[in-house]
């Protein structure tokens, strides 16, 4: 059985302001995220790790690196690992959205939810678990291996493979560089090890009063 660890990105300025970011070209982790990412590295590089794949973006990819570095390997860009398209949505700020007709389906019927112009989550959901299955296959039973990525995409993978109804996937939470871990076994299941763990702490300098969960 395969392991996959799912880590979010580092904090970044959108994540910091409360600010959609979706699948925006050059949104760079802040100085708390790259201490994030380097203490990511420094805690899991004792492990096993067979491959690291990330989602292309410059936040992901940024996040990764440290490990990819500390476990000599190269970080491998994968599509199907994207952050969902938020479409019209994308650049706005949370604030602003909360205050729209569609939040309310968002939050409470997101299976019904598509992003003006954009993707559906239904359609995330099934490009993540796809993505995600296609890797344990390409694995030995025994591998374990890192895909960076992002919050929604990494509830919407949990919920996916632990068979919770779409809907209530938001009840999940995945903090900015955080591990969440599943075995997965291609055409007959998988298991959950962990959700939202953060393996390190960082030093009191390097701290945000900034809530941790805002979508990025």
């Amino acid at each position: 059985m395969p392991v996959v660890l799912l880590i979010r990105h580092g904090e970044n300025e959108y994540v910091k302001k409360g600010r959609l970011a979706g699948r925006k070209p050059g949104v760079h982790l802040n100085e708390k995220g790259r201490a994030q990412a380097q203490a990511l590295a420094d805690s899991l590089k004792h492990l096993p790790i067979k491959a690291v794949y990330s989602s292309p973006l410059d936040r992901t990819m940024e996040t990764a690196e440290p490990l990819a570095k500390a476990k000599k390997l190269e970080v491998i860009p994968r599509e199907g690992l994207q952050e969902v398209d938020f479409g019209k949505w994308q650049d706005r700020t949370l604030k602003e959205l909360a205050r729209r007709k569609l939040w309310k389906t968002v939050q409470s019927a997101p299976s019904q939810m598509r992003f003006p112009e954009g993707e559906s989550f239904a359609e995330a959901q099934q490009r993540i678990a796809s993505e995600l299955i296609a890797l344990a296959r390409q694995h030995g039973p025994k591998d374990l291996f890192a895909c960076f990525g992002h919050s929604d995409m990494i509830k919407l993978a949990v919920s996916y493979f632990i068979g919770q109804p779409l809907d209530l996937f938001q009840r999940l939470m995945v903090q900015p560089a955080s591990v969440t871990s599943l075995s997965i076994i291609p055409d007959k299941g998988a298991f959950l090890i962990n959700l939202n763990h953060v393996p390190f702490h960082l030093p009191k300098e390097a701290e945000s009063n900034q809530p941790a969960e805002n979508k990025d």
